[in-house]
């Protein structure tokens, strides 16, 4: 009890994403967590999107170890590499954005919106990342082939654009615990990296459950159904090495089938969403 209090003390108080993200496990939490391993070595999480398992994780004291962060978005990890080294800085850039939207919501997001791809500091990259997402309509991130962002704004009456006090407890956690931050596709990381007794949590771009369901523009790319096929591959080989692995997705026959070896290990759990009747979610281990 007393090593718990001090991770506790080091890591600050709790923290919370700081990004609505599509596919977030904020309703999930108190499953996911009780499928995380009792011990492991190290903590790998290759989609990390807003981050909602990590920062649970490292607000309740169930980070054991070092914990390696991944995404394949440049501008989301270099969002939280800002808050890791300059929170300050992004603080002042995000009250001046607040008090720009308060005054003209639609102006200030359009405005912003077009410098997307323009020269900016990382700490000005940052900022626009976390201004968007917290104007645009419901918080989705979406590119298109160009890489542009083209989400038209939200109606919010009055969205929070800088909460000061969660990106400080934030750069605390990140600060204080031994995070090491990546721009990757998982692939390299998984194969490459990972040992025996390492726990992965594995949140892909979910499967569509249905033709209008079907939405991976948070990169360039997005996500197939070879990359879900590839991403069920590497799973075993992860099973194989030794490492302990957790998996999440949609509930289709399509999942089903990739991971038909584990269907002792399939839990289905539901998720409430707000504007989609509730969802059907796989854990597999």
């Amino acid at each position: 009890m007393k090593h718990q209090e001090k991770i506790l003390d080091e890591y600050g108080p709790k923290c919370y994403p700081f990004l609505k993200w599509a596919g977030g496990k904020t309703q999930l939490l108190p499953k996911i967590s009780k499928a995380v391993p009792h011990s492991y070595d190290r903590y790998f999480e290759p989609f990390l999107g807003g981050g909602a398992v990590f920062f649970y994780m490292i607000s309740n004291n169930t980070l054991r170890s070092e914990a390696h962060l991944i995404d394949s978005n440049k501008e989301l990890i270099n969002t939280y590499n800002v808050i890791k080294s300059n929170v300050e800085e992004l603080i002042m850039i995000l009250s001046k954005y607040q008090e720009e939207y308060n005054k003209s919501p639609v102006k200030s997001y359009y405005d912003l919106r077009n410098k997307f791809n323009r020269n900016l500091t990382s700490i000005e990259k940052a900022a626009r990342t976390i201004a968007l997402n917290k104007t645009c309509y419901n918080g989705l991130y979406r590119v298109n082939r160009n890489g542009e962002f083209n989400v038209p704004i939200g109606r919010y009456k009055k969205p929070v654009i800088c909460d000061s006090e969660n990106l400080r407890n934030i750069h605390n956690a990140l600060l204080n615990s031994k995070t090491y931050l990546y721009v990757d596709d998982y692939r390299s990381i998984l194969v490459d990296k990972t040992n025996e007794n390492d726990f992965i949590y594995l949140d892909p771009p979910y499967d569509p459950v249905s033709a209008t369901a079907k939405f991976t523009g948070y990169t360039e790319c997005g996500f197939t159904n070879k990359d879900q096929r590839d991403l069920s591959r590497v799973f075993m080989k992860l099973t194989d090495r030794g490492c302990k692995v957790l998996l999440s997705n949609s509930d289709t026959p399509y999942i089903r089938d990739l991971y038909k070896d584990f269907s002792r290990y399939m839990h289905q759990v539901y998720a409430l969403r707000s504007i989609r009747p509730t969802k059907k979610v796989l854990l597999i281990t």
